[in-house]
């Protein structure tokens, strides 16, 4: 292709699509690059060292940040987990799709996941030429309709649920209960704070691989999500009555897990220079939602199930040495869905064209080809009947029946109401919010939802047993 008929062809282009085109064409002919994608649980904005948390030490992500991007503005799909688990991997928004709707999955169904026909980061990584491998939390489908092999991972080792204990590896407490440990389709049985035991199959898993064999290892743990128990608490997990013990925790324990799991990836990291692999891996750590109880979100409000900032804006870091430049803080507006293009981009792939992207290609941004652009993200929450759209800096938000704008570059404690001040922006935010919500699979009385209420936790007083506001 010369250089005038590239010009031209870029220049019909709408953005969306040269965003996908740019990194494509960079990528063609050019060795493809190892991704791993680090997935936390339930980890708040500001959790991190680089991130403004000074209780506890997290050396490892401070040095990884340092040494590529690090998001200000980075956001989650869902203020839940499993919900944003269908945005990440399939690269679309969750409503459309009935397991998608879920606040989150709560326990086996034939029904309720994600179908093993839709195509997937994993799946069409495979066809670009990579081998996969998911170490940790799937949380998409139970056996035996849904789960990772069926769904384009290669290999897996990890729990399908929304969380197990850290010690015992169950969903619950007692003799009765089964543990949600597997090796692929197998249930297994292993002895072993679990934040390690993710961290030493991650580092065997690296330690396996030779250059020239591209390879997509998605490492999503469960720290640090409840039970709230640190690496040395078994004595906790052997005396809880209930996995959620909402009894139990303190700022203290929650800072040795969030250690722990950075020491986790530490080890990871370390791996894979050691290994010769670190220069063309793509690392990537992010949550998959706001933070709860005991997590750090300052200056936001709000924590996971609300769709205030606390609950939706999560930390996000990527490094890539060998196109990426380190130490760059960005403020680009991202989201969980804009992984899947962004991925496909760099290893010379596109999503699939039957089931196009919701999410936007972020390399052109992160490579310098391209400026910051703004960016317009909706949401949707049953519980408390939420709603919510950014537009640039301005945000709509609707919560147990009030509605709200706010500026949330110049109010990120969501504090100033600006419907009044600014009525055009707050009509045109909520009519467009209407018009997307039509679009999507609507929100039935069957759907499953989890709001945190006054009962559970004082501060949430205002907000009925259930979370429930009608419409």
């Amino acid at each position: 292709m010369t250089n005038n008929t590239r010009r031209r062809i870029l220049q019909s282009l709408p953005a969306l699509a040269l965003a996908n085109y740019l990194p494509t064409a960079l990528a063609a002919g050019k060795e493809q690059p190892n991704i791993i994608f680090i997935l936390a649980d339930d980890m708040g904005h500001a959790d991190l060292g680089v991130y403004g948390q000074t209780d506890y030490k997290t050396p490892n992500l401070d040095k990884l940040a340092a040494q590529g991007v690090r998001f200000t503005q980075a956001y989650a799909n869902s203020a839940v987990c499993s919900a944003t688990r269908f945005a990440l991997i399939t690269g679309r928004y969750q409503y459309r799709l009935r397991g998608g709707l879920e606040e989150p999955i709560a326990g086996a169904s034939d029904t309720i996941g994600l179908p093993p026909s839709h195509p997937t980061l994993p799946s069409l990584l495979k066809k670009q030429g990579y081998g996969t491998a998911l170490i940790g939390k799937w949380h998409l489908g139970y056996l035996p309709t849904f789960g990772p092999l069926k769904s384009g991972y290669d290999s897996f080792f990890g729990n399908y649920g929304g969380a197990i204990d850290y010690f015992t590896h169950k969903p619950g407490v007692g003799p009765l209960v089964k543990e949600d440990l597997y090796e692929g389709e197998v249930p297994v049985h292993q002895i072993g704070y679990y934040t390690d035991l993710l961290g030493a199959r991650a580092v065997d898993f690296v330690n396996k691989q030779q250059a020239g064999k591209p390879f997509l290892l998605s490492l999503h743990y469960t720290a640090p999500h409840w039970p709230w128990e640190g690496p040395g608490d078994e004595a906790i997990s052997r005396d809880i009555d209930n996995i959620f013990h909402y009894d139990g925790g303190d700022l203290a324990t929650y800072g040795r897990m969030v250690e722990s799991l950075d020491a986790s990836i530490g080890r990871v990291l370390k791996a894979l220079e050691t290994k010769g692999l670190a220069d063309n891996t793509i690392v990537i750590f992010t949550s998959d939602n706001g933070g709860e109880r005991f997590s750090k979100t300052w200056p936001l409000t709000g924590q996971k199930t609300e769709l205030l900032e606390g609950g939706i804006r999560v930390p996000a870091i990527l490094r890539w040495p060998a196109k990426v430049k380190a130490g760059q803080v960005s403020e680009q507006v991202a989201i969980s869905m804009d992984w899947l293009p962004t991925l496909l981009a760099a290893a010379g792939g596109a999503p699939d064209p039957q089931y196009p992207t919701d999410g936007q290609n972020l390399l052109p941004v992160l490579t310098g080809q391209a400026a910051n652009n703004e960016r317009t993200l909706l949401w949707r929450y049953k519980a408390n009947a939420q709603r919510a759209i950014r537009s640039g800096n301005w945000k709509y938000l609707r919560i147990g029946g009030n509605e709200f704008l706010f500026d949330v570059v110049k109010d990120q404690r969501e504090r100033a109401n600006l419907a009044k001040r600014h009525p055009e922006v707050f009509t045109k935010l909520k009519a467009q919010w209407e018009i997307w919500d039509k679009e999507m699979l609507p929100i039935t009385a069957d759907v499953r939802t989890h709001g945190v209420s006054g009962n559970v936790q004082a501060d949430r007083y205002g907000i009925p047993p259930g979370g429930r506001i009608p419409d």
